[in-house]
């Protein structure tokens, strides 16, 4: 699928559009491996080959014709901390005032990053990230734009926002592990949290969300939020009912949503994930590799060690008998 100035033109392809959460998955790798798992000069490459495997194993079990590999090219956006300064907080090691904030990683899984962006580079895999965005927001993007369906595998759940059976987007849940992969479809969400997935960014607002420094409405728990949002259908109709005294609702919900009225006018926009950024044209087929790209990726499995990882990827993609 060619994605270009905001539409998808699919001509004769069929099949699934994928879209990796990709610091999500190397997290993973490097965290389900050890770091023993080594180069040949000694370098760690356990993220490396784990991603590989990653992809081996999605590639294989769900056979989409088309792959990205998403990028956070800020995972700390200027402007979502300038609308929660506490946003991600807590995951800075560096403060950058001219740039990209430094991400708290693992001291073994930084110098692996290149490499892994050098790897899906020679396998064809676009990478694609979006100025002061982060991954969320390339694969909100692509997904709306796609008419292909969409599995979006992430471990992060403000991504189930995106899912819609009706236009065929679903979320591969790595959460569990790639052992125990979870399909989060419309009926899915409802069922955990009592919510439509158009509901979800709503949900997570007033829930919040400790590892994104979101503080949520206090005293305002996941099943109030979902009563709340069944009654009043969004967070607009919540904050209405709450200024309204005429509208049936506890003396407690209602002092609960208005003293927390500065969070809740900016806080969507935190949690909502972009659907429109310019990403210009991106060629997300999985194409056939030539001698040239094969015989560099051949270096690069020397050079890094990758063995049968590199081969388990190439052969998932069709590169190898």
């Amino acid at each position: 699928m060619r994605l270009e100035a905001g539409r998808a033109m699919i001509g004769d392809v069929t099949g699934r559009l994928m879209l990796l959460d990709t610091a999500s998955l190397y997290f993973r790798a490097f965290h389900g491996l050890p770091d023993t798992i080594r180069a040949p000069d000694g370098s760690p490459v356990n993220a490396v080959r784990g991603l590989l495997d990653i992809i081996a194993r999605l590639v294989t079990d769900f056979e989409p014709s088309e792959l990205v590999a998403c990028w956070d090219d800020n995972w700390r956006p200027h402007w979502r901390v300038a609308l929660i300064p506490g946003y991600k907080s807590h995951r800075v090691a560096e403060l950058v005032p001219s740039g990209n904030d430094v991400e708290e990683t693992p001291e073994l899984l930084v110098p692996q990053l290149p490499i892994i962006r050098e790897l899906l580079g020679a396998l064809g895999i676009p990478i694609i990230g979006a100025d002061d965005n982060e991954a969320d927001d390339v694969i909100g993007t692509l997904a709306t734009r796609a008419q292909l369906p969409v599995d979006i595998v992430t471990g992060d759940r403000d991504l189930f926002q995106l899912v819609d059976d009706e236009s065929g987007v679903r979320v591969i849940y790595t959460a569990r592990g790639m052992s125990k992969l979870e399909f989060v479809t419309d009926s899915v969400v409802v069922s955990k949290y009592g919510v439509l997935p158009g509901q979800y960014a709503d949900f997570a607002v007033m829930r919040g969300d400790p590892s994104d420094g979101l503080p949520g409405v206090p005293g305002i728990g996941e099943k109030t939020a979902a009563g709340l949002l069944a009654q009043f259908g969004g967070l607009g109709g919540i904050i209405e009912a709450a200024q309204d005294q005429a509208t049936p609702l506890s003396a407690s919900v209602r002092s609960k949503v208005i003293a927390s009225s500065a969070y809740l006018k900016v806080a969507p926009r935190v949690v909502e994930v972009v659907r429109d950024l310019d990403l210009g044209e991106v060629d997300a087929r999985i194409h056939p590799l030539d001698a040239d790209r094969l015989n560099a990726l051949h270096m690069l499995s020397e050079k890094w060690g990758l063995g049968r990882s590199l081969d388990r990827a190439l052969r998932a993609l069709g590169a190898t008998d």
